[in-house]
């Protein structure tokens, strides 16, 4: 018997599992949930899948086999990355069906039934097959009009969400102040007070209210957190040396005005180091 369920003799009828139940509260069903699992299970949470589709998830032909899945992710997973990149790329109906061909081999096929989240790259527009191009993130900027910025990114949540996609990883909150970073047209520019503006709107546009209860909206996800706008030499993913004074006035501010006021459910750590301390290992920041 799945562990989504449970015999109840005194009852005489099989019950649902706690972390199942929506009528709990969270906290309760988390308890529930994480109780059961085993420490491969929770593991396997904390991993996302993307440049291994191909093995995961195509045979020798290229074709989708998801008769694979058993082999390879028997204690499910928790993300798999950019599902339109799939196979050499997906139109809309193809990325959909996938996505929800995926989530039912998770749900139903694996002991615990928890379901995985598909992200996307959504930059300027969804990166997928036939999908809404809009300008780069420092042309937005330069309409220094918060409204469009959200409208804007309404539209790519919904285009996101009708492909199958749960998460974005936009918008960037990088202060540009080195011209020679490849990675400029990425951000609203060099004033983080602009910066912090079209961040909340973009986060607004991508989320919504944050319940999600329209089927309509993704999870925001601010990056890269932190100080990733100005590495040494200009290059990308390069060391970040500046003073505590200098990270919190221009670097920190976008990020906290962004979560203060637009609630975004998600943050990724830059990928450089900050006075020697890796940002994903960096307990102070």
């Amino acid at each position: 018997m799945s562990e989504q369920f449970f015999n109840d003799k005194s009852m005489g009828q099989i019950k649902r599992a706690d972390y199942k139940n929506p009528e709990l509260s969270i906290t309760k069903r988390v308890s529930d949930l994480l109780r059961r699992m085993t420490i491969e299970e929770k593991v396997a949470q904390m991993l996302c899948i993307w440049g291994q589709k191909k093995t995961i998830l195509l045979d020798e032909d290229g074709k989708i086999n998801l008769e694979k899945l058993g082999t390879h992710l028997p204690n499910g997973i928790g993300q798999i990355g950019r599902l339109s990149d799939t196979g050499g790329g997906l139109n809309a109906v193809e990325m959909a069906q996938l996505a929800n061909s995926l989530q039912k081999y998770f749900v139903e096929e694996t002991r615990l039934g928890i379901p995985v989240i598909f992200h996307e790259e959504c930059l300027h527009g969804l990166v997928a097959k036939d999908a809404t191009s809009y300008p780069q993130p420092i042309g937005l900027a330069s309409t220094f009009n918060p409204e469009l910025i959200e409208e804007i990114y309404s539209a790519v949540a919904s285009e996101a969400r009708a492909r199958g996609a749960h998460q974005a990883l936009t918008p960037v909150l990088d202060v540009a102040r080195d011209p020679r970073w490849g990675r400029v047209e990425e951000t609203f520019g060099e004033d983080p007070y602009l910066i912090s503006k079209m961040g909340i709107a973009a986060v607004k546009g991508l989320q919504g209210d944050g319940n999600f209860d329209d089927k309509n909206r993704i999870i925001a996800t601010l990056k890269h957190f932190a100080a990733h706008g100005q590495p040494e030499s200009g290059s990308n993913c390069g060391p970040a040396n500046f003073s505590e004074r200098v990270l919190r006035d221009t670097y920190l501010f976008p990020f906290r005005e962004v979560i203060k006021k637009a609630n975004a459910k998600s943050v990724m750590a830059s990928y450089n180091e900050i006075d020697g301390v890796p940002s994903h290992a960096n307990k102070w920041l």
